[in-house]
């Protein structure tokens, strides 16, 4: 099969809103408040606004978040409609005047807010889920990754090249402290189990952590291997990882990569998986029911969770591409696939049904790495 056919068009044009005193304001005071949290000389507008109001119905909607290249600020928000088959892309300049930044690393959907984690320009953008639009901006970050809510009051950000997770509250989107790291030079993704939030450690180290969400407080740590790239929770309370077992040169070690299932209550590693050596396991996430784990490996794997072994063949095969997101629908368990091409020109992103069917395919911007579903 080849999924390069059949390409459809994709919007970019809409209903350009006028340049009203209030909007310019607006423009104004958002491109301010991230351009003072910066210090940065990178142009962030302003330019026209579209009005998007009813283009993202509710619970049908599907936000691919793309990086852009490194240092070039040309990162960008594409916003899928399933049952319409229909790809709107730069959403977010569109529907706010002003660029994404630099590197748009991924994106949590709270109580009909989205927060855009923009990596290099170190910035949490809050918008409205339905018409796309800026509500506030949480900066003061070095190099943030991703956004994690413990309850309504307050929530985490992981951090590239901060030793610290930031604890902020959502209410006011005010930085109100920090958990240190105990020697580890940054944080990933996060989920939680009970009180507890765990967090892989990727760059140059090995670890999980386990951080008490009633104290703010690293309390635990489990062993894994070599560059935990990813992490997830199952239905069974068992933490989900795939190692990437580093690089031949690098000052951390190089090994082979690795699947690892670990119980969430003890810490105790259940089983570990073996990929080949030179493999790059990634992009470790379950479907709606969490009971069936999908990872990348130059194809798209897929195993339920109690496996006792790897899948023999993959469930999307390799096509000769650059898989580099992935996501799964939590509603429909239908497999979203993001194809970064050559991390130049606009990347695609393929959809299948839960069988592993070709639904359709739609261009996006450049870099394609995330999905939020609405």
């Amino acid at each position: 099969m080849n999924l390069f056919t059949g390409l459809p068009a994709f919007e970019t044009a809409g209903k350009i809103r006028r340049r009203t005193a209030a909007g310019i304001v607006r423009r104004i005071a958002i491109c301010l408040t991230v351009l003072c949290g910066l210090g940065s000389c990178m142009d962030y507008g302003p330019m026209e606004e579209e009005d998007f109001g009813g283009s993202s119905p509710a619970g049908d909607g599907v936000f691919v978040l793309c990086e852009g290249n490194f240092m070039y600020g040309n990162a960008t928000l594409s916003y899928y409609v399933p049952s319409k088959k229909r790809a709107m892309n730069e959403v977010f300049s569109r529907a706010n005047g002003i660029a994404l930044g630099d590197v748009a690393q991924s994106m949590t959907i709270y109580e009909k807010h989205g927060y855009l984690v923009v990596n290099n320009s170190g910035v949490v953008f809050v918008i409205d889920t339905d018409t796309f639009r800026v509500v506030g901006t949480l900066t003061g970050l070095v190099s943030p990754r991703y956004v994690h809510f413990v309850n309504d009051t307050k929530a985490y950000v992981t951090d590239l090249y901060d030793a610290r997770i930031t604890v902020f509250d959502p209410r006011t989107l005010e930085i109100t402290g920090h958990i240190p790291l105990a020697g580890h030079r940054s944080a990933e993704q996060m989920v939680q189990w009970g009180d507890t939030v765990f967090t892989n450690c990727w760059s140059y180290d090995n670890k999980i952590l386990a951080i008490d969400a009633r104290r703010d407080e690293l309390v635990d740590s489990v062993e894994v291997g070599i560059q935990p790239t990813s992490l997830a929770l199952d239905k069974y309370g068992k933490l989900w990882t795939a190692t990437d077992g580093g690089y031949e040169g690098n000052p951390f070690g190089y090994e082979a990569p690795a699947l690892w299932r670990i119980d969430a209550k003890t810490l105790r590693i259940e089983r570990k998986f073996p990929l080949p050596m030179g493999d790059s396991p990634s992009e470790v996430t379950l479907n709606g029911t969490r009971d069936t784990l999908y990872y990348i490996d130059r194809g798209v794997w897929r195993m339920p969770v109690e496996a006792e072994s790897l899948p023999s063949a993959p469930f999307i095969p390799y096509d000769g591409t650059i898989y580099y997101g992935l996501g799964v629908d939590p509603r429909s368990s239908e497999v979203y696939v993001a194809d970064a091409i050559d991390y130049v020109q606009p990347g695609v992103v393929y959809r299948f049904t839960p069988q592993g069917a070709a639904v359709d395919t739609f261009r996006v911007g450049i870099t394609p790495g995330a999905f939020c579903f609405k």
